[in-house]
């Protein structure tokens, strides 16, 4: 009798299993059937419109670039960083990250609809035509970029060095738009400047995240540890990096940190979801960080600044960045074509996703100009002891009175130029750029550059205390 039981009872679970995975299967492929109704509805009504625009259109229509137009506002509605890239721009993309090609020299962006300056690049047309952040490319060659594409703008931009292309350009504070020639020129990809601002402080800028970032990071490292007083504080700029490649922004984070997380993505797929560990290093950099950033600093120099700040391995300075905290793929399509599209989104060390927020300084430094007489600001305004009538001379005030009277001469010829403060801020990085004898000086006139310097000279001068 317990015999026959068990019997019926398992005979009666196996049929309540066999209907439940029946029904589960029966739900799943109707949920299937469901979707692909609603895809095939969708692609049947993209069909009809197709269709009719091709037979009734007031002009004959090219189908291929009808799709393409297609595919391209379907992928750029999801956000703004994802593309559909037909052969051309695929080929501009990975000419980004390598090797050199003719252009202008500025790194641009579609915000708003509108084609914007996110940074000039230092040694190019565009910077030496004065062309600034947050100017809007209104006309290229006199055709309007309202309805290009972003990478339909490049290319308009892009051509053989020596050749002149025409730009128009807004900008906020001009009454009226702003006509400007240049010439293309080979745009080096180099990524990486330093410069020594003071004996035993060091300054590197990082332009972008290229292929040789890192490996240029470290080149720059061992240049200035081997100057003749070892190296006490580090200021690294990423103002206007707009970002780059991943993979360079953790190798370079992992310069300066022995352990823990660099960043972390998260996405929809397991595969997209990842975290970035710092290892050890055999060379140890221990000295203090400053790190400047602005409203340029974007994508892989906020994961850096993200990374460093959360470990308190740097100071932060400036002012809140960009905000981009979403990560790309790139993916190659048949026929040459590619898919630029946004697959996860990163989190900073303690977990902060900084999408549309920004990375927020720890201190608020305004960007300025310093007195280029002396270095002093505001300060050097104020009526001091040298300006009284009849003073006492000072020993030495001679010779320091005729090299303020010649800096003064060529403030003078700086401000005959009609140059805003703002474009002579733009310039104070030319001199790294151009490896002059004048770069420490200069870039000191820079307040946030300055702020920086006095930040890790004041810690040296802590530290000695506690001696």
């Amino acid at each position: 009798m317990n015999h026959r039981k068990t019997t019926k009872l398992r005979k009666a679970l196996f049929t309540f299993v066999l209907v439940m995975i029946t029904v589960m299967l029966a739900s799943s492929v109707y949920g299937d059937f469901a979707a692909q109704d609603d895809t095939y509805k969708g692609l049947k009504l993209f069909s009809d419109v197709l269709e009719e625009v091709q037979k009734n259109y007031v002009e004959p229509v090219e189908t291929k670039k009808l799709i393409e137009k297609a595919i391209e506002g379907m992928v750029h509605s999801l956000d703004p960083h994802s593309d559909f890239m037909p052969p051309e721009a695929f080929q501009n993309l990975r000419d980004d990250t390598k090797g050199e090609f003719g252009g202008l020299g500025i790194v641009v962006t579609k915000r708003d609809g509108l084609l914007t300056v996110v940074s000039p690049i230092e040694g190019t047309p565009a910077y030496k035509a004065g062309i600034q952040a947050n100017d809007i490319i209104i006309k290229v060659e006199g055709e309007s970029t309202k309805a290009m594409m972003l990478w339909e703008a490049v290319k308009k931009m892009r051509g053989k060095p020596g050749t002149t292309i025409n730009i128009t350009l807004v900008r906020t504070g001009l009454t009226k738009p702003m006509d400007i020639s240049l010439v293309r020129a080979v745009i080096p990809l180099d990524s990486v400047r330093s410069v020594t601002v003071k004996p035993g402080y060091g300054y590197i800028w990082i332009t972008n995240f290229r292929e040789n970032t890192a490996a240029d990071v470290k080149d720059a490292l061992k240049k200035l540890e081997s100057e003749k007083e070892p190296l006490k504080g580090l200021i690294l700029d990423l103002r206007d990096d707009p970002g780059g490649l991943l993979n360079q922004a953790v190798a370079v984070a992992d310069i300066f940190l022995e352990k823990g997380i660099i960043v972390s993505i998260k996405g929809r797929n397991k595969k997209d979801t990842e975290v970035f560990n710092a290892k050890p290093n055999t060379v140890h950099h221990d000295y203090p960080m400053v790190i400047l950033i602005n409203g340029g600093t974007a994508s892989a120099s906020e994961i850096v600044t993200g990374a460093l700040q959360d470990d308190h391995r740097a100071v932060v300075i400036g002012t809140r960045s960009f905000g981009k905290g979403s990560v790309q793929t790139v993916r190659p399509l048949r026929d040459g074509y590619g898919l630029k599209y946004t697959v996860a989104r990163y989190y900073t060390p303690s977990g902060k996703s900084i999408q549309a927020e920004g990375i927020v300084p720890d201190l608020i430094v305004k960007r300025e100009l310093l007195d280029e007489t002396s270095g002093d600001g505001i300060d050097s305004k104020m009526i001091k002891e040298k300006d009284l009538k009849n003073h006492l001379t000072g020993e030495d005030e001679t010779v320091e009175k005729e090299k303020t009277d010649q800096k003064s001469d060529e403030k003078n010829k700086l401000d005959k130029k009609g140059e805003s403060d703002v474009e002579k801020l733009l310039r104070l990085r030319e001199a790294v750029y151009t490896n002059s004898k004048k770069a420490p000086e200069t870039l000191l006139l820079d307040s946030q550059v300055n702020r920086a310097y006095e930040i890790l000279k004041g810690y040296h001068i802590f530290a000695s205390w506690k001696k």
